[in-house]
């Protein structure tokens, strides 16, 4: 028999339910105060079971708040678990559950605010002799904990740009080094429903103390550009750029755009190098208090430490700031026990209500908040997750301020800032509004880091500390086993004036960051046969939704139009498995943003080791910002059909999946999709950051996965481009030869038994000579596929686009199946694509004569020749005699739309 204090926490005296410490299996006796009982079911750590009977109908409560509701009468012992929880855990193969679910959420109704109860209290008390840290004195404000030289792209049209030139500064002497910020925003055609938050980030990322020197790189007519963040900035009374910075504009080629940024920069190093860090006060400390990976312990040890920490910088003048406004639906009560005033209130509940509702236009609730982790490690829903996120907040502290998304703080004290819930957009909005340090808790151990402001990860138990103990760096567990919050509290605060001072993080030490902007929401209002009520009692199934929003699937089938057999171009192609094929990949899919650098790293490294030997010619990664942090449903789906569509694509021949661990989209998710999809998982390597105990093991477990094939190496054949799936594009304008030229191209290809895609946004079909010349008419054409939908058949087909980005078409493509696009370009070149080789061609004299380092080839005179030479360079990368210039300069990308009903959470 065990007693329950060796198996439960209650969170909060007068609660009905407690958390259990470890795993207890069906059958297990308890201990309840002299009362055995015997546990009905499994209840997995991090789970809840009755302390007191509670009738059906009643609340059931963790700090004393109320987040769901009993379904049935329930006796001391029994499980408490919701629908939602309950199928989280069975997807993952547990034993002894119950047969159907003994809760049900608390709903989302509006939180009544009685102003008469509020209590306007007082700051934490001051210290009497505050602190100080070593750091770097800023003209334009607070201290910086760092010094790097930020390389800022303003859109995601540069961002391939602002890495490169980072990597060729890699180990420079430069301060803290040279770091590039490349981001997913602002990169289609049109003004973006999220344009002020990107210009107050942008402008917050430049201001940010820890930025020794900043170069602000734009392309040539970017909306969101240089001069347009020099206008937000004269606009809203920013101060100015103290440091040595500049704009830059891309407009030349990649090479010599880089050469003459790099030339910018050069002089900037030694003065950042030589910078030394003095003693400054403790009030310059700002600190960002996020989290991620949660669960039910987060609101136990590390979510109150980080807080209590908080609390002890603000007591030195400092300032905390919390985030993440869904993650506090549900304790809005907890949030405004304390607070400086009624305006400040207000402004809380006026930020939730506005996240709420702009949710609800998608068709979401807040519920879609929790990921597959959360709900596995015991946060059933986000009543339960929000009241855990809000310790955040110690009972003694006051709410001073509310701000807008990457604002700068008004002052001192705590803050609480607009966001949503993913961690990485969140993030970037706290560095924006002048973070210069982030608390980051986490029950699963997610590994996030920023490029530029160090992070400090709080973990939830011991047990995954010392799982995770490289990239970890507190221990808020021993809370659990008896440390005194005091003492930890202490240490945590000596560590992060260490840390502050120039001592390195865990994250820091393993070299690996990302960034993440407030993604673009596309709906501004409601929307008839969409939006939903905030409180979460009207639903809509996916089905109900209008088709071209919610991005249904189609029949696959081509357009029906004329094909006359062709003679194709010859190509040199490779014999793979029986199949003629442009190239035999190594992919390696990370299933969520968090693990997107990690697979970054895996697949350069596999690469240079020869890890899966002479099977594959090339290795290749995927990161990207989807996978957790979003909403289900349409997005979802879209998403969850993309990264299928590069695990089954035709070019990739051996496949690794890599889980952060406790994203919605884990491993687990993506086994029940191929199984769904008719393909066996056994195919695929599976490897997890956090199971498999960190980036030293899960890399080791990546190249034993590889290195484990003995698969013959390809064999080259003699095929022609009829074997093809390629993808046409034209941006920028397009005389009517050139159109015919294109068309002419994909009717060979067509002709000879290959397969055509074009996007439904694209030039292409905008261009009537382009649609006479291919289908014989110049009636409107209609998407045969949806976005990133395989082909079920070969020929001509349109694929349904959701936005304009270029990168978002060009990774709907690869995953229908397109092996290489074939883009004209005008006014501008492209980034490529990671997996899919993108070949660009012009026949646009300004064009050639601007960017003629960058094009793949020059296309001159009639249809007919332009047509050859764009089938020659098909031919010439499909037989892998030329390598893109894109990709060998490095500008390279990959993005997956949120189509038109994705929001963050």
């Amino acid at each position: 028999m065990l007693r329950f204090d060796e198996i439960g926490v209650v969170p909060e005296p007068g609660d009905n339910a407690a958390i259990c410490s470890r795993r207890l299996e069906a059958g297990t006796v308890v201990d309840f105060g002299g009362t055995p009982v015997t546990l009905p079911h499994t209840v997995l750590e991090g789970h809840r079971i009755v302390v007191r009977p509670v009738a059906t109908g009643e609340a059931i409560t963790s700090w004393n708040t109320p987040f769901a509701r009993a379904l049935r009468d329930l006796r001391i012992g029994d499980y408490v678990c919701t629908p939602t929880s309950l199928a989280a855990v069975a997807g993952r193969g547990v034993d002894g559950l119950p047969a159907e679910a003994s809760a049900s959420n608390e709903p989302l109704d509006p939180y009544t605010l009685d102003e008469n109860a509020l209590n306007f209290g007082r700051q934490v008390t001051s210290v009497e002799q505050p602190g100080t840290f070593l750091g770097f004195p800023r003209a334009q404000g607070p201290a910086g904990t760092r010094n790097h030289v930020v390389l800022l792209a303003t859109s995601s049209r540069s961002s391939g740009f602002v890495t490169e030139l980072a990597r060729r500064f890699d180990g420079a002497p430069a301060g803290d080094g040279v770091v590039p910020v490349a981001h997913t925003e602002g990169g289609e055609d049109g003004t973006p429903n999220n344009l002020r938050f990107l210009l107050s980030t942008l402008a917050g990322f430049a201001l940010n103390p820890n930025v020794g020197a900043v170069l602000i790189v734009d392309t040539e007519d970017d909306l969101v550009s240089g001069q347009a963040i020099r206008d937000f900035m004269a606009e809203e009374g920013y101060p100015e750029i103290r440091v040595p910075h500049a704009y830059f504009t891309r407009q030349a080629g990649f090479e010599q755009d880089l050469t003459a940024a790099g030339a910018l920069i050069e002089p900037w190093l030694p003065v950042v190098d030589a910078q030394e860090r003095v003693e400054v006060p403790l009030v310059d400390l700002r600190i960002a208090l996020q989290c991620g990976g949660s669960d039910a312990f987060s609101g136990i040890s590390a979510n109150p430490l980080a807080g209590n920490v908080g609390a002890e910088v603000i007591r030195h003048g400092g300032a905390a700031v919390l985030a993440e406004t869904d993650e506090l639906i549900g304790a809005e009560q907890y949030v405004l026990k304390n607070v400086r005033d009624l305006a400040t209130a207000r402004r809380f509940l006026e930020t939730v209500r506005s996240f709420k509702d702009r949710v609800g236009w998608h068709g979401h609730t807040a519920e879609g908040n929790p990921s597959g982790g959360n709900l596995y490690r015991g946060l059933y829903n986000i009543v339960l997750k929000s009241i855990g996120a809000a310790r955040k907040l110690p009972r003694d502290v006051r709410l001073d301020h509310v701000i807008g998304y990457g604002e700068p703080l008004p002052g001192t004290g705590y803050v609480f800032m607009d966001s949503p819930g993913n961690d990485l957009e969140s993030i970037a909005g706290q560095v924006a509004s002048g973070c210069n340090l982030i608390f980051f808790t986490t029950g699963n151990g997610s590994i996030t880091n920023f490029p530029f402001v160090p992070t400090l990860k709080f973990v939830t138990t011991t047990a995954r500390y010392e799982h995770l103990q490289a990239e970890m760096d507190v221990d808020a567990g021993r809370y659990l086993t008896g440390t005194p919050m005091d003492e930890l509290t202490a240490e945590t605060f000596d560590l992060t004036v260490r840390v502050a001072s120039g001592e390195r993080s865990a994250g820091e030490r393993a070299g690996h960051s990302q960034v993440s902007i407030w993604r673009n929401w596309r709906q501004s209002g409601p929307r008839e046969g969409i939006s939903i009520t905030t409180d979460g009692r009207m639903s809509r199934p996916l089905d109900d939704l209008p088709a071209e929003d919610r991005d249904a699937l189609l029949p696959g089938l081509p357009l029906d139009v004329p094909t006359v057999e062709r003679q194709a171009t010859a190509a040199r192609l490779l014999s793979v498995d029986g199949r003629q094929l442009p190239e035999a990949v190594g992919l390696i899919l990370p299933t969520s943003l968090c693990s997107g650098q990690i697979a970054l790293r895996l697949a350069a490294q596999a690469e240079a080791e020869k890890w899966a030997g002479d099977a594959v010619t090339r290795m290749v990664a995927l990161p990207h910002t989807e996978g957790c942090g979003s909403s289900g449903g349409a997005s979802e789906e879209t998403f969850a059909r993309t990264m299928l569509g590069y695990l089954l694509h035709p070019n990739t021949r051996l496949a690794l999946l890599l889980e952060h661990g406790c994203e919605k989209t884990h491993n687990d998710y993506f086994r029940s999709k191929l199984v769904e999809a008719g393909a066996d998982p056994s195919r695929f390597g599976w490897a997890s950051i956090q199971a498999d105990g960190g980036l030293d093991a899960v890399g080791e477990r990546v190249r034993e996965w590889f290195a484990s094939f003995d698969l013959p190496a390809p064999i080259d054949v003699e095929g022609n481009v009829g074997a093809l799936t390629v993808g046409l594009e034209a941006r920028g304008p397009l005389s009517d030869q050139t159109a015919e030229a294109i068309a002419i191209i994909g009717s060979e290809i067509v002709g000879a038994g290959g397969s055509v895609v074009l996007s439904s946004r694209g030039g292409l079909l905008a261009n009537s000579t382009f649609r006479t010349t291919a289908f014989g008419s110049t009636g409107d054409v209609g998407p045969t596929i949806a976005h990133g939908q395989r082909l079920a058949a070969p020929g001509w087909h349109v694929m349904r686009m959701p936005g304009t980005d270029w990168m978002e078409t060009a990774t709907g493509f690869g995953a229908g199946g397109v092996q290489q696009i074939l883009a004209h370009v005008a006014g501008g070149t492209l980034s490529a694509q990671r997996f899919v080789p993108v070949v660009e061609f012009s026949s646009d004299p300004e064009t050639v004569a601007k960017y003629g380092d960058d094009l793949d080839a020059v296309a001159a005179g009639g249809p007919a020749d332009q047509a050859r030479t764009g089938l020659e360079a098909i031919a010439a990368v499909a037989s892998r005699l030329q390598v893109p210039k894109a990709v060998a300069s490095g500008n390279v990308g990959f993005q997956i739309t949120r189509g038109l009903l994705g929001t963050s959470m």
